[in-house]
């Protein structure tokens, strides 16, 4: 599990922004409390929160870990993933936002900005059919009623 948490989203949280950041122009946040100081501690606080869920989800449900070679043997539909498909990129999208208005930085921005267009494309042309795949119907009734990226207003309830 701990390899693929390095792998995964530590290169896409901090390696490859690491990069960007030594390449680009950045100023750190000012900590005088703004709406975009506030709006940053806010994505920052949910990304990691929906992160550390979805990771723990993963290891104690679906007996297995985000990365691809060591898939969840079972589909979870609890917890965050009862309001959106996609919880743990959710997290990662606003962990990335706010990175970019931490550093103030427009390079950090467009990145994650490419991330996403990156992830709403591979998502429903190679994710998703494997999940279908492995879960069949299971996964069709769960995707019919649980949105990719935009969350419920109320918990999906498996029928």
């Amino acid at each position: 599990m701990l390899k693929a948490i390095l792998i995964l989203p530590f290169n896409v949280l901090v390696t490859i922004p690491a990069v960007i950041l030594y390449f680009c122009r950045f100023e750190l946040i000012s900590p005088v409390f703004s709406f975009k100081f506030i709006l940053m501690l806010f994505l920052l606080a949910l990304g990691f929160f929906l992160l550390a869920w979805t990771i723990s989800l993963f290891c104690a449900t679906g007996k297995g870990s985000l990365a691809p070679w060591n898939p969840i043997d079972k589909l979870i539909i609890t917890g965050p993933y009862a309001y959106v498909r996609n919880p743990m990129l959710c997290g990662v999208f606003c962990l990335l936002f706010g990175e970019a208005l931490l550093f103030q930085s427009k390079a950090m921005l467009i990145y994650a900005l490419i991330f996403i267009v990156i992830n709403a494309v591979y998502f429903p042309l190679s994710e998703e059919k494997g999940l279908l795949k492995r879960y069949g119907a299971e996964y069709a009734e769960y995707k019919r009623n649980v949105p990719r990226f935009l969350p419920r207003l109320t918990p999906y309830r498996k029928k």
